[in-house]
């Protein structure tokens, strides 16, 4: 399937998810036949936005049609999209944020890169390529998530680890919440680049692997990241608190770095492990 395609698909596919989840109630609008308060008409969508019945309907059965950007924000504004779901729709049909183009794959992370996460010492730190492999880490990490060291290079991805990898559900205190964040984080992040082969690869392992990345991949839940207190049971160090950072070197934009900061317990035994 082309690149276009598959983003008129799944800009189709988001809408309706996102237009059959809404609550009635918050539109002032009455149940829809046999009491049903959850799940807008696109009718009523059609009403809400401003854009005609057929108009819409095309959006969401991903016609070869060319939505102008007037149309997309009303949409978004009838939908109540978050501004990361409204970002995601806007670069799904072309525009501004940027839409990407095909990036390289990563391999592993230059080595100015591996130096500065060496450099955080105490702090775990790791590198994501584009499609969330996971190209380079630090003695911390390592001490935080030993299985990294450990795992085949073609599995050494942040989000396959997260739903096929039974230490990773263990270490982390609410893997519930997480994996869910960090889904709709990938997702805003990979729409553009669906039709990628190394993507729909990793999404079509992911969908046999994983019953619960299936339920939630078909939500279509969208997010953008946010710092945040993250805590690990860790096997031997028991309970680690961090904050959760990312960041992406300016010369090396294709490459973010996760950096988790210790509060002064953590470092304390982050020091005394070995």
């Amino acid at each position: 399937m082309a690149t276009d395609e598959q983003q008129r698909k799944e800009l189709g596919s988001f809408l309706r998810a996102r237009r059959e989840k809404l609550d009635r109630a918050e539109y002032g609008l009455p149940p829809a036949g046999r009491a049903r308060t959850v799940g807008l008409r696109r009718e009523e969508i059609s009403f809400l936005s401003g854009v005609s019945v057929t108009w819409y309907t095309w959006l969401e059965q991903g016609r070869d049609i060319n939505p102008s950007r007037q149309v997309l924000d009303a949409v978004a504004t009838a939908l109540h999209l978050t501004m990361a779901e409204h970002d995601y729709v806007l670069t799904l049909a072309g525009f501004a944020p940027a839409r990407p183009g095909s990036v390289s794959a990563v391999a592993a992370a230059p080595a100015h890169v591996q130096r500065f996460l060496d450099a955080l010492d105490e702090h775990p730190a790791y590198a994501l390529a584009p499609d969330w492999g996971i190209a380079a880490w630090n003695p911390a990490y390592e001490a935080l998530y030993p299985n990294v060291a450990h795992t085949a290079p073609e599995d050494r991805n942040l989000l396959w680890l997260i739903f096929t990898d039974p230490a990773v559900r263990s270490l982390l205190d609410d893997w519930d919440d997480t994996s869910r964040r960090f889904l709709a984080e990938f997702r805003a992040e990979a729409g553009p680049r669906l039709g990628d082969t190394r993507y729909r690869d990793l999404i079509g392992r992911l969908m046999d692997a994983s019953a619960e990345f299936r339920e939630r991949w078909e939500s279509h839940g969208v997010g953008g990241f946010e710092s945040r207190e993250r805590v690990f049971q860790h096997p031997t160090l028991g309970k680690l608190v961090f904050e959760h950072h990312q960041m992406r070197p300016s010369d090396q934009t294709d490459v973010q770095l996760v950096v988790y900061t210790a509060d002064a317990e953590t470092r304390e035994r982050f020091a005394a492990r070995s």
